[in-house]
């Protein structure tokens, strides 16, 4: 169930990225209507993700570089760059 209204452009384009992926949530933030997301602050010119979560270092799609950490999750690339979430 998506609560949040998405466009059908949008639609398609998410289920895209998801039929690319798996997910070690199972794509629990989309099925939230992506009001379960992970903190994550789009950086460097829209190139990367940041991840901001307390807990990074259990998450399977963040990858570290010194004291930051960066997510790796095309969906949650997707979400933040397009729906400003």
């Amino acid at each position: 169930m998506i609560p949040m209204e998405l466009t059908e452009d949008q639609k398609q384009e998410i289920e895209q990225i998801m039929s690319g992926m798996k997910c070690p949530t199972e794509f629990a933030c989309y099925k939230s209507g992506f009001e379960n997301v992970c903190k994550a602050e789009i950086i460097a010119g829209d190139r990367l993700l940041e991840c901001l979560e307390e807990k990074r270092q259990f998450c399977r799609l963040a990858r570290s570089w010194g004291d930051t950490a960066f997510c790796q999750c095309p969906l949650r690339f997707y979400v933040a760059k397009n729906l400003h979430i």
